[in-house]
């Protein structure tokens, strides 16, 4: 599947196609505002919202439902290993997808802690659209890097064409939004997110630098130019980080515990947590979102 938004010379973005199947796209215009702003065409391509004859078997077999347990199973701490992850996934999916009516899913949190990864399974199960904001950044700078624009620019320009994405992102619909780890320090930032749902992955520190550390720091800008060995030197600069944006992260409308989930699941470590069982989770965070939302249980509204 491949997914592009696309501002003229600027927005263009596409999701995995070695995980995902290719499917067709429908072209869907932005709103006249942005057209009149940019003076010039802009298009969003989204998926299609198609029910698979795969989709409705689903529906009907996956004897592993939610529903079916007297507690959310990640709740319940015992997850069934004969139940397929995916069956469920799906299952959980098209149960609330009909109350997030639409609106765009925006994932927050700190650098490396799997938003991309989460943000295509969940686009894919809900039959939305994936981007990246720092892809958006990237492309708005002429295809410029990250590390490059705040090497160039400073960090206060990616922060301003951060926010101006954004708010251009604000506009559409049925997208999942993979944002930078520091889009939760402006507070503008919040009022377009909050036109969606907002979603955070929550990962230990240590966690977070071990997976940073092994695959380098040259792409992250804040992290490349400390001194130290990888480990010790990425997860201080985290411990920083976090210092600034942690009770930021906590506006979101709902968590994602890493930590939890592998508690509740006998996991010690949460690197032995599946990306389909963190989308899980997700999916389940954001209907208890909805419920407190709508004051009532889902199967009511």
């Amino acid at each position: 599947m491949e997914v592009k938004i696309a501002l003229k010379m600027q927005f263009s973005a596409c999701i995995d196609t070695d995980k995902f199947a290719r499917r067709p796209s429908v072209s869907l215009p932005f709103s006249q505002k942005l057209r009149e702003q940019h003076g010039h065409p802009i298009s969003c391509h989204f998926q299609p919202r198609r029910t698979s004859n795969w989709q409705k078997h689903v529906a009907s077999e996956a004897s592993g439902s939610y529903r079916n347990f007297p507690a959310p199973i990640l709740e319940s701490g015992s997850f069934p290993p004969s139940l397929d992850e995916a069956l469920i996934l799906k299952d959980k999916s098209q149960e609330i997808l009909p109350y997030i009516d639409g609106r765009c899913i925006y994932l927050v949190g700190m650098m490396g802690s799997g938003k991309t990864t989460i943000g295509k399974i969940l686009s894919e199960v809900l039959g939305y659209s994936f981007c990246d904001s720092d892809t958006l950044v990237e492309l708005a700078v002429k295809g410029t890097s990250v590390a490059e624009i705040f090497n160039l620019y400073g960090e206060g320009f990616f922060r301003n064409k951060e926010t101006e994405t954004l708010q251009n992102l604000s506009l559409m619909r049925h997208m999942v939004v993979s944002t930078g780890g520091g889009a939760v320090v402006r507070p503008i930032n919040w009022k377009y997110m909050a036109k969606g749902i907002s979603v955070w992955l929550d990962v230990p520190l240590e966690a977070l630098a071990r997976r940073i550390s092994a695959v380098g720091t040259n792409s992250r800008p804040l992290l490349h130019h400390d001194s130290g060995d990888a480990y010790n030197r990425t997860l201080t600069r985290l411990s920083n980080l976090w210092k600034e944006r942690g009770d930021a992260y906590a506006n979101a409308n709902a968590r994602v515990s890493l930590e939890e989930i592998a508690a509740k699941l006998g996991h010690r470590d949460v690197t032995n947590l599946t990306p389909t069982v963190i989308a899980i989770e997700a999916l389940l965070q954001i209907e208890a979102f909805l419920k407190g939302e709508n004051g009532m249980d889902i199967a009511t509204l």
